[in-house]
């Protein structure tokens, strides 16, 4: 057992970066109904298990995400599992829990990553991933705040469908245009609070790659250098 924990965790920012990669790309290769209902919501619990698993090490962070995946779990049953029609209460829970998850699991990717002395592929899988989930946390908040404030976002992929479905995927299309600071404006935040999210996102998106990136870049040379004079 303690072997198997050994592997997965020395993986788990190979596992944690492919169930992102599926949750970003998977309708392109799924039919669209059992990507959306089944597997969709299949990935999003599974994610949250191997951020678990990222965060492991860490006692405190590891008990309460467990315990707030397991409680929402009690709470929802299969729901979390299998997407139903659901109410905007019941969908801000949990978003709430997937944001909160994400948070703590993001800034422990960043630690673990800003630690290492040596840059290897498992710090650039990390590196990747911890990008990657500031997009889904920038998609969790758009998202939220889309429920609670009519009209918060307006644009031509937003103003032409009601549906729910639609909304969420043009908004986590939204998050990450956001974060990689492109803005093709079929998209606008209308409202104040969408507005300073989308500034927050993207300021979160710049400093990523100017400092934690810049390090992690850095230390890479440096290594190259004091190898090749050995």
């Amino acid at each position: 057992m303690i072997n198997v924990y050994k592997y997965l965790y020395q993986q788990r920012f190979e596992f944690y970066l492919s169930i992102q990669t599926i949750v970003l790309f998977g309708s392109l290769i799924f039919p669209d109904v059992l990507f959306e209902n089944v597997l969709l919501p299949f990935l999003y619990s599974l994610s949250t298990l191997t951020g678990i698993l990222i965060i492991s090490k860490s006692k405190k962070s590891l008990w309460f995400c467990t315990g707030l995946f397991f409680v929402s779990l009690l709470m929802f049953g299969g729901d979390m599992l299998i997407r139903k029609a659901q109410t905007d209460e019941y969908l801000l829970i949990r978003l709430l829990v997937y944001f909160i998850i994400n948070i703590i699991v993001t800034w422990n990717i960043i630690k673990q990553v800003w630690k290492e002395k040596k840059v290897d592929r498992k710090v650039i899988l990390g590196l990747t991933s911890g990008y990657i989930s500031l997009g889904f946390l920038g998609f969790f908040l758009f998202i939220s705040i889309d429920l609670t404030h009519s009209q918060a976002f307006t644009g031509v992929l937003v103003d032409q469908s009601t549906d729910f479905r639609f909304h969420a995927e043009s908004l986590l299309y939204y998050s990450f245009i956001t974060l990689l600071t492109i803005g093709y404006g079929e998209i606008i935040p209308a409202i104040p609070i969408a507005q300073k999210a989308a500034i927050l996102l993207g300021l979160l998106g710049q400093f990523y790659i100017t400092i934690v990136t810049a390090i992690i870049v850095t230390k890479y040379i440096n290594h190259s250098i004091i190898k090749s004079e050995k």
